[in-house]
């Protein structure tokens, strides 16, 4: 086995900074702001900041109660995604992953007792594509590869990697969805490549492990069946990440159409022609963008709200009600990019400039859409489920 270089690896859970007492959301979000564009400079949000979302309860809201957790409802955690995305899109996507936890429920209860063993605040990323070989060993696996996309990671406590659909599909349950081994972040290398139109914030990068053993107690299947007999495990794991996500671009929308509305007539045009208020397809537009908005975010949080009822009702979530919650997501995801878009025409010439947020705004949308688990593809696999027949790919 080879051991990591230790100038390649994450710091270990001592580097955050001393607990100090709870934290409102709304101290939260301030802070945010004052610090987005330090988030943009760094690519990734700090880990002074993520001790400050641990104490604002972001990354207890998917861990079990058992284990000192919130487990909060799905949809009272999205509304606290769309709150910091207001702020900023790059924060709220890396605080999307204190519902991550979500996935590691399918792992053996006395594993996730070691987990939460320090605390139920525990940040947990993942880079899992694409899907590496792993060797057999005794009682587990050595695990060698690189991993693509692991928002969060030089935040995280625990990363899980993708090591291969033929041990999760072994039992012919779970075909499609990958098998995912689960380290300390201290153990895991951090290639600092992360460098794209948007979401620079999020921290991104890959991830490299060179014959890393892990044992088998560690491992689980994205997706699969949690072991914890609590209701929010009962909430699809996979839909519930796609909400996650597509939270942050109702944020960016919102924020959005703030700014826009903000520019109406504050200062004189370049050009001296009449104030943004006084052009009847400002106005117009504005007020259709407030539709759109207000329209996709209804059809979101009915989903969500939903489902959840069936979950407290103690039935489960079944194929069709699982597919609007991934239908509204994705419908939320590409309509919110499309009215950033439409903000960022309306508002004329000053939008161009890098001092003026709106242009950060579509450039983290537009990243947003680009989500596998947001993608064109949704559609096509929303509507076989309408019509009855087999989606293409595992869904919902």
């Amino acid at each position: 086995m080879q051991a990591l270089q230790a100038d390649s690896i994450v710091e270990s859970q001592s580097d955050y900074p001393q607990y100090a007492g709870p934290l409102s959301l709304d101290a939260l979000i301030e802070e945010i702001e004052r610090r987005r564009d330090e988030f943009e400079t760094l690519s990734h949000v700090p880990r002074d900041m993520i001790a400050k979302m641990k104490r604002a309860g972001i990354f207890r809201a998917s861990t079990p109660t058992r284990f000192g957790g919130d487990a909060l409802p799905p949809p009272r955690f999205l509304e606290m995604l769309e709150r910091i995305a207001i702020a900023d899109g790059s924060t709220a996507w890396v605080a999307a992953f204190g519902s991550a936890n979500t996935y590691l429920a399918s792992l053996p209860v006395e594993t996730q007792s070691r987990i939460y063993a320090s605390g139920p605040d525990q940040v947990f990323a993942g880079g899992l594509y694409p899907l590496q070989k792993a060797e057999r060993a005794q009682g587990g696996f050595l695990v060698s590869g690189q991993w693509r996309f692991a928002s969060g990671c030089k935040g995280a406590d625990w990363i899980g990697v993708g090591i291969g659909g033929e041990y999760a599909s072994a039992d012919g349950k779970n075909t499609g969805k990958p098998f995912t081994a689960v380290f300390p972040a201290s153990e895991v290398q951090i290639v600092d490549n992360w460098n794209v139109v948007g979401m620079q914030g999020t921290g991104s990068h890959d991830l490299r492990l060179k014959d890393k053993y892990v044992d088998e107690q560690w491992t689980f299947v994205r997706g699969g069946a949690a072991l914890i007999e609590e209701p929010l495990y009962r909430y699809p794991a996979v839909a519930y990440q796609a909400q996650v996500h597509a939270a942050v671009n109702i944020g960016l929308a919102r924020a959005a159409l703030d700014l826009l509305a903000g520019m109406s007539g504050v200062t004189k045009t370049t050009t001296g022609a009449p104030r943004l208020a006084d052009r009847a397809y400002y106005r117009s537009g504005l007020a259709q963008a407030e539709a759109q908005l207000r329209s996709a975010r209804a059809f979101f949080f009915e989903s969500a709200q939903a489902s959840w009822h069936t979950v407290l009702a103690g039935d489960p979530v079944m194929p069709a009600e699982a597919n609007l919650l991934r239908l509204s997501a994705t419908h939320a995801a590409h309509t919110c990019a499309d009215i950033v878009m439409q903000a960022y025409k309306l508002a004329g010439i000053g939008a161009i400039y890098r001092e003026n947020r709106m242009q950060r705004l579509v450039r983290d949308s537009i990243v947003v859409t680009q989500h596998a688990f947001l993608g064109e593809g949704t559609y096509d696999a929303s509507g076989a489920v309408f019509v009855g027949i087999p989606p293409v790919t595992p869904y919902p």
